[in-house]
C-alpha cells in the first residue's frame, strides 16, 4: 500500500475543533513525521499521546488542544493556554520577559508534510489569534516563545503580525537545540 503526500493546501476556511479520542491516531502520525518530530520531540506511542493529550481533552487541564481544519480537512494542531495557568512557565520566562496578566500562548504544528512551505502556517496562526481574542475577551496579548533555530516557526509568527520582543535562554523541547529562544508577541487590537 502506498500513501500519497498532498502537494497543495486544501481550499476553504480555517476552523478549529477540540481534539477528541478518535483524533489520537492521526495526531500520533503527525508527531512521528520528521518535520514535526524535529521540533516537538514527542513520544508517539498510544500511551504517551494519551498521557500527554488526554488530560486537556477530558477537561482535567486548563490548556486546549485544537485540531486545525481547512475546508473540513484536518491539517494540524494548535495548543492554547493562559500563561498564568502554568506558573512554572511564567517563572522560567521571567528573566527575559514579564508576562502580562491574562496573556495567552500558542503552539502549533502542520501535520501532513506536503502542506508545509505553502503559507499555511501564517494563515493558521492568524486564524488562531482571531479565535483567541474571541475565546479570551480579557486577554491583552498572545506571547509565543520559539527556539531560535526554528526559523520557519518564528517567521510564520512574524508573517501573522507578531513582533519579536525578547530573546533569551529557555529549555528547548528538543535537547539537541541550544536554549536560545525568540519571544514573539501580538497585542489585542
Amino acid at each position: 500500500m502506498t500513501s500519497t503526500v498532498p502537494t497543495s493546501v486544501p481550499a476553504g476556511p480555517i476552523t478549529f475543533r477540540p481534539l477528541g479520542p478518535a483524533d489520537l491516531p492521526m495526531l500520533r502520525g503527525w508527531l512521528a513525521e520528521p518535520h514535526v518530530r524535529r521540533w516537538w520531540n514527542h513520544e508517539t506511542s498510544a500511551e504517551a499521546v494519551e498521557r500527554d493529550f488526554g488530560p486537556a481533552m477530558r477537561g482535567e487541564e486548563p490548556s486546549e488542544d485544537l485540531v486545525v481544519e481547512v475546508g473540513g480537512e484536518p491539517v494540524g494542531l494548535v495548543q492554547r493556554c493562559r500563561w498564568h495557568d502554568y506558573p512554572e512557565y511564567v517563572e522560567e520566562i521571567a528573566p527575559i520577559l514579564e508576562i502580562p496578566p491574562g496573556a495567552v500562548t500558542l503552539d502549533y504544528l502542520i501535520g501532513p508534510p506536503g502542506y508545509t512551505g505553502h503559507g499555511l502556517g501564517p494563515r493558521i496562526i492568524t486564524a488562531a489569534v482571531a479565535a483567541t481574542w474571541e475565546r479570551y475577551p480579557d486577554a491583552s496579548a498572545i506571547v509565543v516563545p520559539v527556539v531560535a533555530t526554528n526559523r520557519a516557526s518564528w517567521r510564520a509568527l512574524e508573517k501573522a503580525g507578531f513582533r519579536r520582543v525578547a530573546s533569551g535562554d529557555l529549555t528547548p523541547d528538543n535537547p539537541v537545540d541550544p536554549p536560545l529562544s525568540h519571544v514573539h508577541r501580538i497585542d489585542r487590537p
